[in-house]
């Protein structure tokens, strides 16, 4: 079931939020690409796009600063779906297996889906390390401090206050 848009369409899906990193070939400019390429899929709605995030890495500490952001998209796309479609962009940007936590050109992690809860294999939403990561939260934060996480029933900007992440995440000048 939809609503009403401003122009007087019906508006359908789910709100769900996508996560963005990079720290390989000019990340900054391949978070970017990842927005747009988001976007471009037709049954996506691009709704906002956070800030880009300098971020201290994750896991093996020699590897470049990450980027990190976050969107939020309205989608008409069951979750399995829309994972699916940020695996097939992960790929047609050059993503290749590799260490967990290491170097990579583009990461996209489905964070939420509505409230949905999914416990697969392979599909876990919310992302099973959203509330333990601080490169997450406060993009996630700027978009959506109010969003309860479906698991928890606490909102992202409780989340981000209870944090004990240590890691450094700095908003890029250029963003500000």
């Amino acid at each position: 079931m939809g609503f009403e848009g401003p122009s007087g369409e019906e508006v359908r899906g789910i709100i769900a939020f996508i996560g963005i990193g990079s720290n390989l070939r000019d990340p900054a400019v391949q978070c970017r690409d990842a927005f747009r390429r988001i976007g471009a899929i037709p049954e996506i709605c691009l709704l906002r796009r956070s800030s880009l995030y300098r971020t201290e890495p994750v896991g093996p500490e020699d590897q470049p600063w990450f980027i990190n952001a976050v969107a939020e998209i309205r989608t008409d796309l069951p979750p399995r779906k829309l994972f699916e479609a940020l695996k097939g962009i992960e790929r047609k940007m050059g993503r290749t297996d590799g260490p967990r936590w290491g170097p990579r050109v583009i990461d996209l992690d489905l964070l939420l889906y509505g409230q949905k809860v999914v416990a697969e294999e392979d599909l876990v939403i919310p992302h099973p390390e959203l509330h333990r990561r601080r490169f997450v939260l406060e993009p996630l934060c700027e978009l959506a401090s109010y969003v309860i996480h479906p698991a928890f029933g606490v909102s992202v900007r409780g989340l981000l206050d209870r944090l004990t992440d240590p890691g450094l995440v700095e908003r890029c000048a250029a963003e500000k």
